[in-house]
């Protein structure tokens, strides 16, 4: 016989250390004697470690007694682990011995604990057993932090493995409150976030910073990690704590494939940050092209405001400079984009003008380029300003569409492109005048005609109450009459052009009206007869008696 005690369940007792909390492991001791009584001593050679309980005690034939072991942590700042967890290089000896049978009728049992004599363990007077086999392991989120900071695969499963499943093990944190599967996160150890997902860890634990497993995984760019969680039903919403969610963290990285991995698995593209900004707008901000990319394509809008400053993701890749990215937010079919202004009242053009990024203002001056190359008569220039992302139907600084400004000076064939293009034919400037009246009160024919073939209102009135047939009787325009009734127009009743009047000219440069009207600038190397006809032109204008003093002169000037 080589003992008289067996430890149970195994010779390895495993003890839970969590800091904070008292961290103890429990075993069996069982005596095989089948008659005998038996005592027994326990003691560890590190009595500074560790606490048993009971050390000593008498054990009935057959019968077990339950031992605690208690880890006694050291003080700060003594490390709280040992050096060697999870296992343990501390030695215990567990002596036993017969005990008399008169010992143990008299009481000297299990219930008679830490009451064994000293001398009884002494060779001198009996067969002493000694066993040293015990042996710590030790488990607990410290233990499960160190193994995974330090990317010991096989030793993480052990712990797992040995680990009371009630105390859900897999979601341990470490000293700073991240999870196991953070930690694996942040040292992009994929394996080891699966082998914690199999123990069953909460996919929706929340680190110190309030972010999910997920947005950690964005945030690092790790797309085979991010694909695990998503298969354990992981959320792409953005965490109550946290002010990113997955899909603004990956577009702000720069993190493409995991971006698309997010898509494809339902993040909305639209959802919103903390602050209100989307996606695109991180994306367009960090210069990530291939993300602003992806996600126009996925359905991202470029005209949501966002952020405190409540601008665009034009605005932002303006201010970054970023032609690229800028180019492909204007040619994503939104219109007007350029012309949005954010919450300071700027336009992509005037943050880039601030930040003196020059080689953008081209490109975000398209809707001015545009205006200009409608009033030239320049088509070439209309068709690469449309190209570039110029709202077909924006409008120019004193509110005219382009459409307006080729009707005015007759642009035929770039009116033809404009319509073609989807431009509004009844849009109406501030003064209520629609391309129509424009090009009625300019006397342009052939524009008045290409409106009315292609259906323009002709019954439209400004603001002033006037249709366009009363504007041309008024200018005595018979050819244009003749136009819009054959198109539908009523014909004015009982309107003849009153008698002329001397019409002052206002002062050189000075701003003429309102919504549509131009600026003049004399100059006099044009000479007086360039000067005679616009007074000329301008008291034709005027005799109608519906037209103001300003809006004739400019007319006037814009015909010149």
């Amino acid at each position: 016989m080589d003992r008289l005690i067996r430890i149970e369940p195994t010779n390895e007792v495993t003890v839970r250390l969590e800091p904070g909390q008292r961290s103890y492991g429990v075993f069996t001791l069982r005596n095989v004697m089948y008659t005998m009584p038996v005592a027994f001593r326990l003691l560890p050679l590190n009595r500074n470690r560790f606490s048993i309980r009971p050390q000593t005690g008498i054990i009935a034939p057959l019968a077990t007694l339950t031992v605690e072991i208690t880890y006694l942590a050291p003080l700060p700042p003594a490390p709280f682990l040992p050096d060697s967890a999870p296992e343990s290089d501390d030695s215990f000896f567990l002596d036993s011995v017969v005990s008399p049978g008169a010992s143990f009728k008299d009481g000297a049992s299990a219930t008679a604990l830490d009451a064994v004599p000293a001398d009884w363990f002494t060779a001198k007077k009996k067969q002493v057993f000694t066993d040293s086999a015990l042996r710590i392991f030790y488990v607990g989120s410290a233990v499960l932090a160190r193994l995974v900071d330090a990317g010991d695969m096989e030793k993480v499963r052990e712990v797992l493995e040995r680990s009371d499943p009630a105390w859900r093990a897999a979601d341990s944190s470490d000293a700073n409150g991240e999870s196991l599967l953070h930690l694996a996160i942040s040292r992009s150890r994929a394996d080891l976030a699966q082998l914690v997902l199999e123990f069953g860890a909460d996919v929706e634990a929340r680190s110190r910073t309030g972010r999910s497993p997920l947005e950690a995984a964005a945030a690092a760019g790790e797309a085979l990690i991010a694909e695990l969680l998503l298969a354990r039903g992981a959320s792409t919403e953005r965490s109550s704590g946290s002010p990113l969610g997955p899909i603004h963290l990956a577009a702000a990285g720069g993190h493409t494939e995991l971006l698309r991995l997010l898509l494809l698995k339902g993040a909305a593209p639209e959802a919103t940050a903390a602050d209100g900004r989307t996606a695109l707008h991180l994306a367009a901000a960090e210069q990530r092209r291939e993300c602003v990319g992806l996600l126009l394509s996925a359905g991202s809008r470029a005209d949501v405001y966002g952020g405190a400053a409540k601008e665009t993701p034009l605005h932002l890749a303006a201010a970054a400079g970023d032609e690229a990215t800028a180019r492909l937010l204007i040619s994503s079919s939104c219109a007007g984009l350029r012309e949005a202004r954010n919450g300071a009242g700027k336009t992509a053009f005037d943050v880039a003008a601030e930040e003196g990024q020059r080689r953008l203002f081209d490109m975000l001056k398209a809707g001015e380029n545009l205006a200009a190359a409608a009033r030239s008569g320049d088509v070439s220039a209309v068709v690469r300003a449309i190209e570039m992302g110029a709202a077909v139907d924006g409008r120019d600084g004193l509110g005219w569409t382009a459409l307006m400004r080729a009707g005015f000076k007759g642009r035929v064939e770039i009116m033809r492109i404009l319509i073609e293009k989807g431009a509004a034919l009844d849009a109406r400037d501030e003064a209520g005048y629609t391309a129509l009246h424009c090009a009625v009160e300019a006397g342009q024919v052939e524009a008045v005609e290409v409106l009315v073939k292609r259906g323009t209102d002709v019954e439209a009135r400004t603001a002033k109450g006037k249709t366009a047939v009363e504007i041309a009787t008024a200018l005595g325009y018979a050819g244009l009459v003749r136009i819009l009734v054959q198109g539908g127009a009523v014909a004015a009743q009982g309107m003849a052009p009153p008698a002329l009047a001397q019409i002052p000219l206002p002062p050189v440069k000075e701003k003429l009206g309102k919504g549509r009207v131009l600026m003049v600038k004399e100059k006099e190397k044009k000479g007086k007869r360039k000067g005679g006809s616009i007074v000329a032109g301008a008291r034709r204008v005027m005799s109608a008696g519906f037209v103001d003093q300003p809006v004739a002169v400019a007319m006037a000037v814009a015909t010149c």
